[in-house]
Parts: C-alpha cells; structure tokens; sequence
C-alpha cells in the first residue's frame, strides 16, 4: 500500500479487511472517529482563514499595511506565548527550528504582508483569487516535500474545483492581472510552503505548538516593523480597524492555525488543502456582510461545483 502524507499513513496502522464479528469493527469506528475529528478542525480553521481578508479590509480603514501586519504578528504572540510559557514547553528539537522558520516566513509574515499590500489596490472578491490555487499549490508542495502520490482522481477533482474558484473569482473582478496580481502569486507560494512545514511538524508537536513557535521566532521581526511602522504610518483607529487587527491576531494568526495545522497533521496535508475549496465563497459571503459588497448571482453556482470537487478528493486514495 502507498503511504501518502498523511499523518494516519504515518503512523503505521494496518489497513485490512476487518472481520465483521471481530475486534475490527471497533478499530476502524475509532479511525473513523480520529479522521472525522481532523477535518473538523481543518475546517475550523478554513472558516476563521475566510475572516482574513474581510478583517484586514477593515485594518486598513484605520492602519497602514505595515502596521497592520506587524501589529497582528506581534499580538499573536501574547496568547501563544503565555500559553507556551504556562505550559512550561520545552524548545523544539534542533531538526525542527528550519522548518518552524519556514512557518514563521511563510505564514506569520509573508503571506499577511503580500496580501495585505495587495488588498490596498484589490477587492476582496479579487484577492480570493489566491485562495482557490492555493488548495492545489499545497497539495503539489506537499508532494514534492514529503514525496506523497495523490491518486489521478485527487488531483483531477483538485484542478477541477481551482478551476471552478478561480474561474468566479477572475469573471467578478475582471482579469485584468496588475500589481495585486503579482503580490498574491507570491503570498500562494509562501503560504503554500508553510502550510507543508506546518502540516508536517505538527506530526510531531502539538499544532498549536508550531504557530506560536513560529510567532516567537519572528518576535523580533515583528517588534521591530511594528515600531517603525506606528511611527510612519499614519493611525486613525476606528471599531472596525480595531476589530479587524484583533480577529486578524486571535482568530487567522493563533486560533485559526492550531486548528488547521492539527487538522493537517491528522487527515494529511494534501486532503486538508482542498478544503480550502470552500474559502473563497466563505469570504465573498462575509464580504457581503460585514463589507457591504454585492454578492455574486454565480455564487450558489460555483459554491455547490466546489462542495462536490471537495467530496471526491476526501473520497479518493492516494
């Protein structure tokens, strides 16, 4: 049997044809139960990433972009770092601080940075843009890193619905690649490389863990960009700058990833992404709630294509 990435693959649980009146009923309910746990929080963490963009339009409404960024890492690591040091939790092992690094480039400053920069220029409908490759990117970061082989239906149902999320997102906001563009090609690479170190240090630490390690590491980064940025960048704090900031640090940078780096580690990285699938339309909703924007007449379209892509790739062996 082929070993894909995930973390069940990993830890070498014999998959066979169980005895109905055996103990391997009970066996797989457990495994049914571990896996359907995963994807909960992997959802989970979808649903706080779809906020992202929504609660960094309304940063921007009171902050600069750099500060927003800065401001967001650094308040992230409040609650990650007292919770590291309640716990009293030792220092990963020196194998995993190159990785943890790529988390903390990847996830806590390149990918708010781009994106943020961009959505000075863009719409958020337009920005999601990079949410519907982003499920593909990590599954194919995923491949080359960990050297996991999805089955031609995964990725054939993957390349279906980035097609679908990306073919609604491009027709709202007119195609026409800019600067944005090119500022959101690359938060897809950064974030798709996080997103596989993550997954795959979160095997061997807890996944909340792993971001507030990450936010430790960019502490200094961070401090830094944010004082030089308070003292640049012009500040008109409002209720919607504020709250936006503050999702942006609890719910996208901490909460947000423990869930989604847990959910990765237990049903693998490639199968997690896809359900990134559905973020673009959960972002598009929230825009229209909490933005004002107009939503879409194709939305309930593309959103059924995309719920149906995301069955097949949980369905399909790698």
């Amino acid at each position: 049997m082929k070993h894909n990435d995930s973390a069940i693959a990993s830890t070498g649980i014999a998959v066979s044809t169980p005895d109905l009146a055996g103990p391997g009923l009970p066996e797989a309910a457990a495994l049914g139960s571990h896996v359907g746990r995963g994807l909960l929080l992997a959802a989970l963490g979808v649903a706080a990433f779809s906020l992202t963009f929504p609660a960094t339009a309304w940063g921007l409404e009171g902050m600069g972009p750099w500060t927003v960024v800065m401001l967001r890492s650094v308040l992230a690591t409040v609650p990650a770092g007292a919770a590291l040091l309640a716990l009293r939790v030792r220092p990963p092992e020196r194998r995993h601080w190159a990785g943890i690094a790529v988390v903390a480039g990847g996830v806590v400053l390149g990918f708010p940075l781009l994106t943020t920069l961009a959505l000075e220029t863009s719409t958020t409908s337009h920005a999601a843009v990079v949410i519907g490759l982003l499920p593909l990117t990590t599954a194919a970061c995923s491949a080359v890193r960990t050297g996991a082989r999805p089955s031609r239906t995964f990725w054939i149902a993957s390349l279906v619905g980035a097609v679908v999320v990306i073919g609604f997102a491009v027709q709202q906001s007119g195609g026409v690649p800019n600067r944005s563009d090119l500022l959101l090609f690359a938060a897809l690479l950064v974030c798709a490389a996080g997103y596989t170190e993550g997954g795959r240090l979160a095997r061997h630490m807890p996944g909340w863990q792993v971001i507030g390690w990450a936010l430790v590491l960019a502490l200094p980064v961070t401090v830094a960009g944010a004082t030089l940025a308070l003292s640049t960048e012009p500040v008109a704090l409002t209720v919607h700058s504020v709250a936006g900031v503050l999702w942006l640090a609890v719910g996208s940078q901490f909460l947000g990833m423990v869930a989604w780096y847990r959910g990765m580690a237990v049903i693998g990285i490639s199968r997690a992404s896809q359900l990134q699938l559905a973020q673009p339309l959960l972002t598009l909703v929230w825009s229209v709630l909490l933005l004002g924007e107009r939503l879409p007449p194709a939305a309930p379209v593309a959103a059924l294509a995309v719920l149906v892509c995301i069955a097949v790739t949980q369905r399909a062996r790698g």
